[in-house]
């Protein structure tokens, strides 16, 4: 195996044991043995469970941003494509719940070995954000984003997270998740039409 196929195999091993008993029931060792790889190996590559997990959530980044680089996000104007973005960059969360949650602990730890992990990850999601409101695709040489831009996905990742952490916790609905969103993106997009 190469090593990118060993990565997918320990990756999707992680996201099966993640949705069949959640956080809890991913374990570095049972990752490997199911996985077929080396413990030794898993660990060169993931050196704790919430790695592997950002690393599952980053796969699932990966196969949108392969969307978004053949067809733009869809919508009438900017508000309603960056909903769109987010509706599917939550439904694996929605439709997998237990690894959903399992991700969500992951990335709340506080682990700072995890830093340089999520930090890439938040901006593969504002580049996808970025992309959404120009209704352009993703491409391997992207505009820089003005300011404006990166306000707002900055303001629309801090939401849709708590957003997810009230719906993990059982607060909210999977609806009501993308609802806050639509009001939050309608009221920045306003304050911002403001300002020019």
């Amino acid at each position: 195996m190469s090593m990118e196929e060993k990565r997918s195999r320990i990756l999707e091993t992680a996201i099966e044991l993640a949705e069949k008993g959640g956080f809890e029931n991913v374990r570095l060792r049972d990752v490997a043995a199911q996985a077929e790889v080396a413990l030794g190996t898993l660990y060169k590559r993931f050196p704790s469970k919430e790695s592997i997990l950002i690393a599952a959530l980053e796969m699932e980044a990966e196969k949108l941003e392969k969307r978004m680089s053949k067809a733009p996000s869809e919508g009438n104007d900017a508000l309603d494509r960056v909903i769109v973005f987010f509706e599917g960059a939550s439904r694996t969360l929605f439709r997998k719940p237990n690894l959903g949650r399992a991700v969500l602990r992951a990335l709340t730890s506080g682990d700072e070995e995890l830093t340089e992990q999520v930090a890439m990850f938040h901006q593969r999601m504002t580049n996808m954000i970025v992309a959404s409101l120009r209704g352009s695709l993703i491409t391997s040489i992207f505009p820089e984003a003005s300011n404006d831009e990166l306000i707002v996905a900055f303001i629309m990742q801090q939401q849709w997270f708590a957003g997810l952490v009230g719906w993990m916790g059982g607060l909210i609905t999977r609806q009501m998740v993308i609802d806050q969103l639509r009001i939050t993106l309608s009221i920045v997009m306003r304050g911002l039409e403001k300002e020019t």
